[in-house]
């Protein structure tokens, strides 16, 4: 479609929902509605960078502005006071988004919580350090980083995986970089690519794509990405030495020991069998106590479980005509339920079984559901972008102008992204953002749910572009690593480049052959 057909398409159906408001009325057709989406997100960059203002907050004003600037009513975007059939859109983007992520998020962060506060990651380590040896430690930890990562947040990750790093750079004697670069890989992969975690899971969301085939094309991309971001870990650790400052060990440790105080569950044994607060020791099979380290194939039988059974109701859709057995397969696949058994079997096996209190449980998942409104909040705020988009027509002139330019939507996704993610930091930000401007595009296509799925990695890769010094990830790193912020630069940030890069190379070389 060339340019001035998308501007007389648009204007005829701006003319048709009869708006006369808004910069369209002063500059009618697409022009004027590419340029509201063009200041809206201007504005967006602006009020979180400069204005330093909350994402949530941000995000949410955007959005009414854009929708008033693109000519829909209050009406349109809050509803009335008297109840009606039409749903406003600042309803429908936050419920629509939000009802679908919101229950997956939740039970994915339990999950990895029983993970963490269990010494699961702990223990994975550790076997995987013993299986590939000392030569291949820093294998280990990017294969630690890839397993452990898929439950846990990327900062949970190295929190609690931090010190094992350090031990396997003292005893080595070499630099740090080489064995916390291929964890971070890891982490950071499973963090942008894979469900549970929030940015693909909204995106899925968003694009309304079945989570099975974002788990499939994740890996599938993701994969070679790790694989990619881990040869440069290798190059650049041996070529700058980063040692570990004994601080930073220590600092670790005691902020671990601070934290874990702090736990609702180990305040009340105290902590590593020392007398709490009631003057008695915790309890063998207590959190607080030494436990029995956990079993490889528990860990991985609990991480699996959902993944598997998703996948499976996936194929079986695809594969299998509708019978009573694909319909309990589908049942069981479904992330609410997949997740929902992966928790119970994490209660079960890392929790009850080995002395935990029903008590203890409860405190462990409570407390890990708290840093999650944030993320809620901003996704949904996410989803009212996407929504007012929509419907003041915004997209379609978006879309109409791409189709005259012939750009794919892949690579516009992954630049978006990119541009976002560089701009203002936040890789949950960059994703829904883009995910919001990119699903109307889709909305009338015929692509399959892999291609869309596709769609959504190339917006998670462009969401890992050029971490530095806007992002609260690369702070992270520097400081708990140690790593003066100049080789920060030189290693982690295109540590990250390289994981976005590669990660998109493959979805659109992929997105080629699946239509």
């Amino acid at each position: 479609m060339s340019t001035k057909s998308a501007t007389s398409a648009t204007s005829v159906i701006y003319a048709a929902e009869g708006r006369t408001g808004g910069l369209p009325a002063l500059v009618p057709g697409t022009a004027g509605l590419l340029t509201v989406a063009a200041l809206g997100i201007a504005l967006l960059l602006f009020l979180i960078i400069k204005v330093r203002l909350q994402p949530f907050v941000a995000l949410l004003a955007v959005s009414v502005a854009v929708g008033l600037g693109a000519g829909l009513s209050v009406t349109e975007l809050f509803g009335t006071v008297q109840k009606s059939g039409a749903v406003p859109l600042v309803e429908a983007g936050m419920g629509g988004t939000l009802g679908h992520i919101a229950v997956i998020i939740g039970l994915g962060t339990m999950l990895g919580s029983v993970l963490e506060v269990s010494g699961g990651a702990e223990a994975l380590s550790a076997r995987l350090l013993a299986l590939f040896g000392e030569r291949r430690a820093p294998l280990a930890m990017g294969v630690t980083g890839v397993l452990f990562g898929i439950p846990v947040f990327f900062d949970v990750g190295i929190f609690v995986l931090a010190p094992i790093v350090y031990a396997a750079a003292r005893r080595s004697g070499k630099s740090i970089l080489l064995y916390a670069l291929p964890l971070l890989a890891g982490l950071s992969m499973t963090h942008a690519f894979l469900p549970p975690h929030p940015g693909p899971v909204a995106a899925a969301g968003l694009l309304h794509v079945d989570l099975g085939w974002v788990i499939l094309m994740g890996a599938a991309t993701g994969v070679p990405a790790v694989l990619a971001a881990w040869g440069y870990a290798a190059w650049i650790g041996r070529r700058v030495f980063v040692p570990v400052p004994a601080d930073m060990a220590e600092a670790a440790e005691e902020t671990k020991r601070a934290v874990t105080a702090q736990s609702p569950v180990l305040k009340e044994s105290g902590e590593s069998g020392e007398p709490g607060e009631s003057g008695e020791r915790a309890e063998p099979g207590s959190p607080a106590a030494p436990e029995k380290p956990v079993a490889l194939g528990t860990l991985l039988a609990v991480i699996g479980t959902p993944l598997l059974l998703i996948l499976l109701a996936t194929f079986s859709s695809v594969a299998f005509a509708p019978s009573t057995a694909r319909s309990v397969v589908e049942f069981f696949g479904h992330p609410f339920v997949a997740l929902t058994i992966a928790l119970l079997l994490a209660y079960w096996l890392l929790g009850l079984r080995r002395g935990w209190s029903r008590a203890s449980l409860e405190a462990v998942s409570t407390a890990s559901l708290k840093p999650v409104g944030n993320i809620l909040l901003v996704v949904g705020a996410g989803g009212i972008f996407g929504a007012v988009l929509k419907g003041s027509g915004v997209a379609r002139a978006l879309a109409g102008t791409f189709d005259g330019a012939g750009l794919p939507v892949i690579v516009l996704a992954w630049l978006l992204a990119v541009a976002l993610r560089v701009a203002q930091g936040s890789a949950t930000v960059a994703i829904v953002t883009t995910a919001g401007i990119v699903a109307p595009l889709l909305s009338g296509t015929t692509s399959s749910q892999a291609h869309l799925a596709l769609v959504i990695v190339a917006v998670s890769a462009g969401s890992t572009f050029a971490s530095h010094v806007n992002d609260g990830g690369f702070w992270m790193v520097a400081k708990y690593f140690g790593i003066p912020e100049r080789e920060t630069l030189k290693s982690w940030t295109v540590l990250e480049s390289v994981l976005s890069v590669a990660g998109f190379a493959v979805a659109g070389a992929l997105s080629v052959v699946i239509p």
